[in-house]
């Protein structure tokens, strides 16, 4: 029996706004979580956040928008369409072995029958990897 898959971030867990049955590990998706980020959840998996640089493109971009009047969320989605983010972040998981071998592992464990929130720190309006990474994880395995 196949486990679900979802995804939250970390403020609607600390705030009971969370989807969640319960029974679910609670998988963390950030490069560089802070101590109260792994109180939060059961385990951290570094490898498949995103890329440090495209992290660190992200946050330039995004303060420029910023800087010429834009709001937080809006700023940061913008920054996503500027720089391709959704696109760089599938080929960094198709392409970074660390990457590949941490979903590998994930999607085993799910088609094992284990349930998991994906978590990270983006709130529900912003643009985040983790929903990207839900789709790849529930995406049919390719053939061959």
């Amino acid at each position: 029996m196949d486990g679900r898959v979802g995804d939250t971030y970390v403020a609607a867990l600390q705030h009971g706004l969370a989807d969640r049955s319960g029974d679910e590990t609670l998988v963390g998706v950030v490069r560089e979580p802070t101590s109260w980020f792994h109180a939060a959840v059961d385990e951290n998996i570094p490898e498949l956040g995103p890329p440090p640089d495209l992290l660190a493109e992200a946050k330039q971009v995004t303060e420029e928008f910023k800087r010429r009047g834009m709001c937080d969320e809006g700023a940061h989605n913008a920054a996503w369409e500027e720089i391709d983010f959704a696109d760089r972040y599938r080929t960094a998981l198709a392409s970074e072995a660390a990457a590949r071998a941490a979903l590998a592992d994930l999607r085993g464990r799910v088609d094992d029958g284990e349930s998991v929130l994906l978590v990270c720190f983006e709130g529900e309006s912003k643009r985040c990897h983790r929903t990207l990474l839900r789709e790849r994880l529930t995406a049919p395995e390719p053939v061959g």
